[in-house]
């Protein structure tokens, strides 16, 4: 198994940046690649951006702006910049590892963007 912790979320007012951290920890071994999503309020969860382990390559999601994904292999931590944040952005941010016969989510982190 694969625990994720994420950390990073809070309250910041639009135009502000937060950096969002994904904490791995049990078989990151397995790992090949780990995703950001969020779920705004009332709608369904939506990827952000996702980065493999190996070589960094990253991926965004089209209506994604201003966003960075990063990794720090050492650590078995993946990072997510967010500059120039709207009130659209507020969500629950959660990273995904995904795995061959599972997916494991973190717990989540709030962001909540005040205009």
């Amino acid at each position: 198994q694969v625990q994720l912790v994420e950390s990073g979320g809070g309250l910041v007012q639009a135009g502000g940046s937060l950096r969002l951290s994904c904490a791995a920890s049990g078989r990151t071994f397995s790992m090949t690649r780990m995703d950001w999503y969020r779920q705004p309020p009332g709608k369904e969860r939506e990827f952000v951006a996702g980065i493999r382990w190996s070589g960094g390559s990253t991926y965004y999601a089209d209506s994604v702006r201003g966003r960075c994904i990063s990794r720090d292999n050492a650590k078995n931590t993946v990072y997510l910049r967010m500059n120039s944040l709207k009130p659209k952005d507020t969500a629950i941010y959660y990273c995904l590892a995904p795995l061959p016969g599972a997916d494991y989510w973190g717990q989540g982190t709030q962001i909540t963007v005040s205009s």
